[in-house]
């Protein structure tokens, strides 16, 4: 086998068990006529390369198995195993045809050149080979029945994209038809984790800051937040705007707790990640590492909302400071394909005091602190006001709620209920709304 002939394809991710699998396919032959002598007396009863590969083998397909537990992977897992090398390997080619598709240039014929050794793989007949070393057991991993677990590496969207791709590349006939359904992948669905993924998280370890995919987001839509029409068409029209590439400004959504200023973030996130948009949250204590996220993302084809949930700051706290030379006044310019979206409870982020005005002196230039704490804000080329619902909005917002998710009670009885569940939970929001019909429905289900 040509693995070691590979062009663009050559950095993979957990490629070891390739290069096992190929080994074998390279040498069984010769081990399984040793072995097949040694047994008829013409050598030493001793373990034979035959007894080895055996047990590489065997050790091949425990990794396979392993990584339909840790993958969710089901079907030909050596099939799966090899469309995910190939979705993952982040090289021109790949990085390239993100969302935009195929690109020009002899790059192509590289690709096609490492596209015929995957083909190879991907068509092996692996009958002789088990036969020859006495292996019946791979036939499992060839249609293999998978947990109903979660995957502890992908959500199970992303799960049953790359099982699909496995099961289109068994019907492409020529490499030219395999490499075109992959490249058809990477213009839908991206390259490596920033494509696979809705959104993520910022780690840091001894190797520096990494990009971490977050498995497991809430799939809410914007339909699902019922009332806050006017704050909801703005942050579409500017995440819109930026999807499509047109000017759009960073955005902060302030206003009163448990009115989804949260859950709008999630929703854009859903709704426009085939799209190409990332979410990447980021807390306050990283934001000295917001540039190096920045100089990770900046030359990928995806649109990036670096995402700050409840941002403010205390007095002594000096963070903001690094987001706004982030935002804007560094001497580097904002990547086109970045922008900054954060909640807040606060409208001014940064807390003031009665000390700020100018009417009394504790600083000699008061209008200076009070700039300096209103600059940060101002760097917000979109504010959008969430602000708590009245008594009318909220009993509309409880109907709303109790009717999606099936709760059958008389009107005059459910209303009653959330009202005397506001007064006792956190007062009028769409939060304490959606706990009290998890309340309800908890109930029905004791009954």
């Amino acid at each position: 086998m040509r693995e070691r002939e590979l062009i663009v394809y050559r950095n993979l991710q957990d490629g070891g068990l390739l290069h096992d699998m190929a080994w074998l396919m390279d040498h069984y032959e010769a081990a399984g006529a040793r072995g097949a002598a040694a047994q008829s007396g013409e050598t030493p009863r001793e373990e034979t390369d035959k007894d080895a590969m055996a047990s590489v083998f065997y050790g091949c397909i425990h990794r396979l198995i392993d990584l339909a537990g840790m993958y969710g992977f089901r079907g030909n897992l050596w099939h799966c195993y090899l469309a995910d090398l190939l979705v993952n390997n982040e090289n021109s080619y790949s990085c390239g045809c993100e969302i935009r598709g195929e690109i020009d240039g002899t790059i192509n014929e590289a690709v096609l050149h490492d596209i015929v050794i995957f083909k190879e793989f991907y068509d092996y007949d692996f009958g002789p080979m088990c036969e020859a070393l006495g292996v019946p057991e791979f036939s499992m991993v060839e249609n293999y029945h998978s947990s109903s677990r979660e995957s502890k590496v992908y959500n199970r969207r992303i799960c049953a994209r790359i099982c699909e791709l496995a099961e289109k590349f068994s019907k492409d006939h020529t490499p030219e038809e395999m490499k075109a359904t992959l490249t058809q992948f990477y213009k839908e669905y991206g390259v490596g984790r920033l494509g696979l993924h809705k959104s993520f998280r910022v780690e840091r370890d001894e190797s520096g800051v990494k990009i971490v995919p977050i498995l497991n987001i809430a799939h809410v839509s914007l339909d699902n937040l019922i009332g806050y029409e006017i704050p909801k068409r703005k942050l579409t029209e500017n995440t819109e705007a930026f999807v499509e590439g047109r000017k759009a400004n960073n955005c902060l959504l302030f206003g009163d707790a448990g009115t989804g200023k949260s859950s709008c973030i999630k929703a854009i996130a859903n709704e426009y990640y085939e799209r190409g948009l990332r979410i990447i949250e980021v807390y306050k204590h990283q934001f000295r590492d917001l540039n190096e996220v920045i100089s990770q993302i900046k030359n990928r084809n995806y649109r990036f909302i670096i995402y700050m949930d409840d941002l403010s700051f205390e007095e002594f706290e000096i963070e903001y400071k690094y987001l706004k030379a982030v935002i804007e006044g560094g001497l580097e310019k904002k990547p086109e394909n970045v922008l900054i979206y954060a909640t807040s409870n606060r409208r001014h982020l940064i807390r003031e005091n009665y000390g700020d005005r100018e009417e009394i002196r504790q600083d000699m230039h008061t209008g200076d602190t009070v700039q300096e704490k209103l600059s940060l804000v101002h760097r917000f080329g979109v504010t959008i006001y969430f602000g708590a619902p009245d008594k009318k909005q909220f009993q509309a917002i409880v109907k709303g709620l109790a009717e999606r998710s099936g709760l059958d009670m008389p009107e005059e009885e459910l209303l009653s209920e959330a009202n005397k569940w506001e007064l006792a939970h956190g007062g009028l929001s769409g939060r304490s709304a959606q706990q009290f019909i998890d309340h309800m429905l908890g109930q029905k289900r004791i009954e």
